[in-house]
């Protein structure tokens, strides 16, 4: 008789020497088929093995089960190495082994193979003009094998201890618009792009500084990201995209297992302000109606966000007239017309008085008011001279140089293979938005607070910054957007700093902190990057930006 198995070693050496192996249902027994016969493992222990990457009895359910026999701990929950990697985690129990195997799914396989994680790599970025001292992932993920919808993602480790650090989703809004273009090449990735649009630049403020942080091109059509059925970009809505970005995540996480349980925060801005909140209730609900523990949600933040209509619309045609942008005559129009009128589906009424406070705001960037617009050859703020874009539009991109630099860059065919994009899915001409995208926008609600009073007795924490040089999603349209929540107030309005200078201004709510960025535009991290990374430090551990005294005082 053999001797009994008792680790997830000897299972694969057994395996290794004579074949398939099955488990008797009941009884100490193991059954190891060879062709030579049938060899029975009589044991005194019990072991049990799941790969980490199954979904179909996925390694949670393993654990639950276990957990229901209340059996004592012999030894803790520990990891196990082969060859100096971790192989996986294991807990012994009196008569009883639990092994988990890392990165293998529902069927163990012997032999090496090569995990999607490592095919995604990214080992060459054309155009680099630093060393990399970290690791940076791109690709693919499915969210519907049905009509092959396929999100595309870059994800960019932290340059010092990545496995101690939390994982950040960020994504940029539109509807329509990359995560990959602003996110990534112009706001808080690493990766910026130069004005030749061939060679990159170190972002010093990148937020890979602080956290691991993850960019998602969302929904389909948008950026890399693409379907095998032509419909679906032309019927993006805000519920299929939160749908699919929470299908992303699920099956991202069986592709980097390790990440499984790290404390994980969404991001984002512009419309995001709807994605940001609709992904976390997603995941809420997800975790109440399946127990599965793989997102660990712990909050979000937004910034100059669109969140409920009627307040931003509100607080925009304010902001607009207070700052002697338009007429009062306009202003007064703008109130009777669009007030009560959706952000994404205007009224023709409402697009008319829109049309003419864009001629009265004259040629300049309404995503930053007080710096200078591009006038490159070729860049798309030949919209603003032609005054094509409408005030206040989140469909209506904003438009610095940086932009045009990155339409260059990834447009290369270098670059695209580099990144993994598929040749036969890539777009005959990437572009940073999608008006395909935008313009055949569905679903919208013209409120998302519903959802920040359903999270917000959870505990997550929930952040709004906001750029004060925003005439598109203002500061005064997000303060009548969180007065509207009617929070009861923790820390009153005060000032906060940065090497003693004033950063912008905050307020902390029950549930909710409030953070102006005093001179920055729409995207904040764009105009004021080194501020920006003081936010999200700030945020991410969970404590409040520095006051005066606070200030002095370090």
């Amino acid at each position: 008789m053999m001797e009994p198995i008792m680790n997830v070693e000897a299972i694969k050496e057994t395996w290794d020497k004579i074949g398939l192996l099955f488990v008797s249902p009941i009884g100490r027994y193991i059954f190891l088929l060879h062709g030579l016969g049938v060899y029975i493992l009589k044991f005194t222990c019990y072991l049990r093995f799941s790969g980490d990457t199954d979904s179909v009895i996925p390694v949670t359910s393993t654990r639950y089960t276990i957990d229901a026999l209340e059996l004592p701990t012999v030894s803790p929950w520990h990891a196990w190495y082969d060859d100096g990697e971790v192989g996986g985690w294991t807990q012994q129990f009196e008569g009883f082994t639990f092994v988990s195997v890392r990165g293998v799914g529902h069927e163990l396989q012997t032999g090496s193979s090569t995990s999607q994680q490592e095919l995604d790599e990214i080992l060459e970025l054309p155009g680099l003009t630093f060393n990399v001292s970290f690791a940076h992932y791109a690709g693919y993920v499915n969210v519907n094998e049905e009509s092959g919808r396929n999100l595309f993602y870059w994800l960019v480790e932290a340059v010092e201890e990545p496995s101690t650090k939390p994982l950040v989703l960020w994504l940029n809004g539109g509807p329509g618009c990359s995560s990959i273009a602003y996110g990534e090449a112009e706001e808080i990735g690493p990766f910026h792009v130069k004005p030749d649009g061939k060679t990159l630049y170190l972002n010093p403020h990148s937020w890979n500084q602080v956290a691991n942080i993850m960019f998602l091109d969302s929904p389909v059509g948008v950026g890399f990201s693409y379907s095998t059925n032509s419909e679906d970009v032309l019927n993006n809505g805000d519920k299929r995209t939160a749908e699919d970005s929470l299908g992303f995540l699920l099956n991202w996480f069986k592709q980097y297992p390790q990440y499984i349980g790290r404390d994980f925060y969404i991001t984002g801005e512009s419309y995001g302000g709807h994605y940001v909140p609709q992904l976390a209730q997603a995941i809420v609900r997800h975790q109440q109606a399946t127990n599965d523990a793989t997102i660990n949600l712990k909050g979000y933040m937004v910034g100059n966000a669109l969140t409920n209509d009627f307040t931003d619309h509100m607080g925009l045609f304010q902001f607009m007239w207070s700052a002697g942008l338009i007429s009062d005559q306009t202003y007064r129009l703008l109130n009777l017309y669009c007030d009560l009128d959706s952000f994404i589906h205007s009224s023709d009424k409402c697009n008319q008085i829109q049309e003419v406070a864009s001629e009265e705001l004259g040629n300049i960037d309404p995503y930053s008011i007080y710096t200078p617009t591009c006038t490159a050859s070729g860049s798309s703020s030949n919209r603003l001279l032609k005054r094509l874009f409408k005030v206040g539009r989140i469909s209506e991109k904003y438009d610095p140089c940086t932009e045009a630099h990155s339409t260059v860059y990834f447009n290369l065919p270098e670059v695209q293979k580099a990144l993994h994009v598929k040749p036969e899915a890539a777009p005959s001409k990437w572009e940073t938005c999608s008006d395909v995208v935008g313009n055949n926008w569905k679903d919208s609600p013209m409120s998302v607070l519903d959802i920040y009073r359903e999270l917000m007795p959870l505990g997550l924490r929930i952040w709004i910054f906001s750029g004060d040089t925003d005439a598109v999603i203002p500061v005064t349209s997000t303060r009548y957007t969180v007065d509207a929540l009617k929070l009861p107030t923790v820390t009153p309005w005060h000032a906060w700093y940065d090497e003693g200078q004033v950063g912008g201004w905050a307020q902390q709510y029950v549930g909710l902190t409030f953070v102006s960025v005093r001179g920055a535009g729409h995207e904040v991290a764009l105009h004021r990057p080194k501020l920006a990374l003081a936010l999200v430090k700030a945020f991410l551990s969970g404590s409040q930006l520095p006051t005066l005294s606070e200030h002095s005082d370090s």
